[in-house]
């Protein structure tokens, strides 16, 4: 499966060691995926302006690409002001309405104060449903507090992301099936 691990934000480092420590643990241990990791803070994305998703060029069109060809989609994002940062719901902008159709999404929030927990809930979750994701229904929240030294010092969080991790994998091959059934029965 082609796996895209996302870091959503252009600034900060919370997200991007989140999104390094779930790409190695699906290295490690789901061997065989064609793994990336892109973070929004390494590309240049323009913002959208309304235009054909393939109409896009250089960085812009790579993340999307990636985005669209995936399986299995791993969305890191930061919370700002009670929402997910602009430089994430610029990439949904970019991208076509049914852009995640068949697509298993697991999510990793981090934040800086638990009172974020439910954002989650409220705004990414109601985007990727519209945009027809598979959605994974637990994710990972981690706060602040769970960092140290550029490392996740929390075991406990390591842990949430092995579950979240192996809970996708699980649900992404469910569906690969039942919908490889689906097709079959068809008869053509």
């Amino acid at each position: 499966m082609k796996v895209v691990l996302l870091s959503g934000s252009n600034i900060g480092t919370k997200t991007r060691i989140t999104m390094d420590a779930a790409k190695h643990i699906i290295e490690e241990n789901y061997p065989g995926n064609d793994v990336t990791l892109i973070d929004l803070k390494d590309y240049e994305v323009i913002f959208s302006d309304g235009r054909n998703f393939l109409d896009y060029t250089g960085d812009t069109n790579y993340v999307i690409q990636q985005l669209m060809d995936a399986d299995v989609i791993f969305m890191g994002s930061p919370i700002f002001q009670a929402s997910i940062p602009a430089s994430l719901k610029n990439v949904f902008d970019l991208l076509p309405q049914n852009a995640f159709l068949y697509k298993t999404v697991g999510i990793l929030i981090t934040a800086g104060s638990q009172k974020h927990y439910l954002i989650a809930e409220q705004h990414l979750k109601p985007i990727l449903g519209y945009m027809k994701a598979i959605i994974v229904p637990n994710y990972v929240f981690i706060e602040e507090i769970d960092f140290a030294q550029g490392t996740i010092a929390n075991d406990a969080i390591t842990f949430r992301i092995e579950k979240l991790i192996e809970d996708t994998f699980i649900l992404a091959r469910a569906y690969k099936k039942i919908i490889e059934e689906q097709e079959e029965s068809y008869g053509f």
